[in-house]
């Protein structure tokens, strides 16, 4: 795990160093307001994904039910003596996930589920601190146009919004006879973040790449935001396979258990329960949608050729086809692996299964970018 913590601090360590790069490209061609509002609209940005990966190894090391309560102010401070701690674990004791699958647990094992929660959530006010802190100061300083404030004010609200829905999410595994959150609100609230966090980068690329835009691509562009649809159900149904476990449902490739097409796709009544809760479907379902996307995204790399965009940013427009190519492959490293899973262990999967969730966001930032870059002809 020592290893795992070092891995996990050079990635945050290379996330800095890159949106200061980005900061730093940036300065050269933007007055001092813009300059204000990119750095902090890209250091939230940065922030944002690294909440998505802190989110992901909370989820792989079975954290997220760690902590049962929400205190706003007093739960950004962890216990400080034996007493407080002996508080928490009795709390954590009441859940049907430490009655039915860590019975076992002592102190030790329960304080490490427990910061990795506490990390979360501790991120995730941070986030909101920056976020605020930085609008209210770029405000009284007069750095914000006045375009800027009621979108960036829908971004805190969707902030606000993504933190409720966490709790219910987190709730929702505290009662009956769960192992784990619900799956539907685990995809909700993953599903929150991706929208946040995309929304967020979209005002990075306004106030980074005011320059860099190419004109007549009106059907590549379109291609683009089909793309990005698909990638969004596509993160959408890879959060209902991790809240349904459903990568050990059918750990082998290329075909399902054996089969292109299972026969247990619609076992389960009525019909659309098996779209959100019917491994084997939602399995069938995220494999097949990543073909799509990788086939799509060859097509859409193709036309910028024909076209002659591909010219201008051959580097930053080749990023969706290099991504995706690396995001099917650690899918399928991942499935392959997932009979490996031991519970409150961290084995290959769940290195896989990390990895393979922030290359998505990537590839959701590269076509974000490229349909912000891509535009019709000037009137």
């Amino acid at each position: 795990m020592e290893d795992f913590i070092i891995v996990l601090t050079e990635i945050v360590i290379y996330t800095t160093n890159r949106i200061n790069y980005f900061c730093a490209m940036a300065n050269r061609r933007m007055n001092s307001a813009n300059r204000a509002v990119a750095y902090w609209v890209l250091t939230g940005t940065g922030m944002l994904f690294i909440q998505v990966m802190l989110g992901g190894v909370t989820r792989l090391t079975g954290s997220g039910l760690s902590i049962t309560e929400w205190n706003v102010m007093t739960g950004a401070i962890p216990p400080l003596h034996t007493a407080q701690w002996s508080a928490l674990f009795d709390k954590y004791k009441q859940t049907p996930q430490f009655r039915l699958l860590n019975a076992d647990f002592n102190l030790s094992d329960f304080k490490f589920i427990f910061y990795w929660e506490w990390l979360h959530r501790l991120w995730a006010r941070l986030v909101g601190v920056v976020f605020l802190v930085g609008f209210v100061w770029l405000l009284f300083k007069r750095k914000l146009k006045s375009e800027l404030i009621v979108p960036l004010l829908i971004l805190f609200l969707l902030g606000l919004l993504q933190a409720a829905v966490g709790w219910i999410m987190v709730a929702s595994g505290l009662t009956g006879d769960a192992l784990y959150v619900e799956p539907t609100k685990l995809a909700l609230h993953f599903t929150l973040a991706v929208a946040l966090i995309s929304y967020a980068f979209w005002f990075s690329c306004k106030l980074l790449f005011q320059s860099n835009r190419l004109r007549n691509s009106r059907g590549l562009r379109t291609f683009a935001i089909w793309l990005v649809v698909l990638v969004f159900f596509q993160l959408l149904y890879g959060a209902l396979m991790a809240g349904n476990k459903a990568a050990a449902a059918a750990p082998n490739w290329p075909r399902i258990n054996g089969d292109w097409i299972p026969a247990s796709l619609f076992s389960q009544t009525p019909v659309m329960l098996n779209f959100i809760g019917n491994k084997i479907m939602i399995h069938f379902i995220h494999r097949n949608l990543a073909y799509l996307i990788l086939v799509g995204t060859c097509m859409w790399t193709i036309g910028l050729f024909r076209s002659g965009m591909i010219r201008h940013q051959r580097g930053r427009l080749m990023l969706p086809l290099t991504l995706v190519s690396v995001q099917v492959l650690l899918g399928i490293l991942a499935v392959v692996s997932s009979s490996g899973i031991v519970a409150n262990r961290w084995v290959i999967f769940d290195w896989l299964a990390l990895l393979h969730q922030m290359n998505g966001i990537l590839l959701l930032f590269s076509l974000i970018y490229a349909i912000y870059v891509l535009r019709p002809a000037a009137k």
